[in-house]
């Protein structure tokens, strides 16, 4: 990979967004979120040199700007040169060459980071098993579909979550047999992880959102750290290794000691582990701030070193991110992702 290119990714990952020209048409359908901290935003995604990266436009002033060149695009940063040939790329829905659904982003917990529910409209509202299915067949026909995923806000209850989340997964897997499928669930008993497993799920991501229990118990106060732990063990058990992922968010005061020591002790029992730094916006930094303190995105220098020492464990145990076929690590564009960007 051309030298500087993973830390070109880290600055485009912790900065701002990206003004697009005066009457720009984007040549694809524009994506916005409806899961995470980054809920509600309008997005595009930017490929460049074999790497790719989702990132929220505007029209008003910003850190970066797109450049409609003689023979591509450019991407500009502060008004000087950042990054050459770069290219526009499609979404399926949510990510490139992947079809992955909110099944609901209302939720009863309240994580501090998380978006989803403080958006204004349900943009998740009508979404069925049917109209899933529909939308992924119709996006098919003009573009590569490599998988489909599931990932839901808790309404109701854990198991009705996870009762629908295995419904959609039968219905996909009935009209849809050869697709690869991947769930996101939040999950409290082993039935729960195995409800999906037989529902047809290839593969399963249980967050554990921190390394720093004491973190979490501030950022995610309705969860149980060590519940989630279990439910890991258990996803291994029932999935097999090499197809649970967990994805940690840093940026919120935990060191780096303890970051990869989890991302080790997770590598152990067969989880990639995905780091995932922490987005800051005007939604949730009032609320993650009043709680921690203030706040400031981690370094750049911190995201390419946490990065190397990520794929340096991923390795020892004999893991790749590459060998997953769904969520995050599939579409690359929110993370620095070991072998896949470094």
């Amino acid at each position: 990979m051309e030298e500087g290119l993973t830390e070109k990714k880290a600055i485009l990952l912790r900065g701002g967004a990206v003004q697009l020209p005066p009457g720009f048409q984007v040549p694809f359908r524009i994506s916005r979120s409806t899961a995470g901290p980054g809920a509600g935003k309008r997005s595009i995604v930017f490929m460049f040199h074999g790497l790719r990266v989702k990132k929220a436009i505007v029209q008003e002033e910003a850190e970066f700007q797109l450049i409609v060149g003689d023979d591509g695009y450019i991407l500009h940063r502060h008004g000087l040169p950042f990054l050459d040939e770069v290219e526009i790329g499609p979404v399926v829905f949510h990510s490139p060459e992947q079809a992955f659904f909110n099944l609901d982003q209302r939720c009863m917990y309240h994580c501090l980071y998380c978006n989803s529910p403080l958006l204004d409209v349900n943009a998740t509202k009508g979404l069925t098993k049917e109209k899933i299915v529909q939308m992924t067949k119709e996006a098919m026909l003009s573009m590569p579909v490599l998988s489909l995923s599931v990932t839901s806000g808790v309404y109701g209850s854990v198991q009705e979550t996870v009762e629908r989340m295995a419904d959609c997964v039968r219905h996909v897997r009935q009209e849809i047999p050869d697709m690869i499928i991947g769930v996101e669930p939040y999950v409290q008993v082993r039935e729960q992880i195995e409800l999906l497993h037989q529902a047809g799920a290839d593969e399963i991501k249980i967050n554990l959102e921190s390394p720093d229990p004491e973190i979490f118990r501030i950022v995610c106060p309705d969860l149980d750290h060590g519940l989630i732990w279990r439910m890991l063990e258990d996803a291994v058990d029932v999935f097999g290794p090499g197809k649970v992922a967990s994805n940690i968010i840093y940026g919120m005061g935990e060191t780096d000691q303890s970051l990869l020591q989890t991302v080790e002790r997770l590598a152990s029992m067969g989880v990639a582990a995905g780091l995932r730094m922490l987005t800051l916006n005007e939604t949730n930094r009032p609320y993650l701030e009043s709680a921690l303190g203030k706040m400031e995105p981690p370094s750049v220098e911190r995201m390419t070193r946490l990065a190397r020492e990520h794929k340096r464990i991923l390795q020892d145990y004999g893991l790749d991110p590459r060998s997953y076929r769904t969520m995050c690590f599939a579409c690359t564009c929110c993370d620095l992702v070991p072998f896949r960007d470094l």
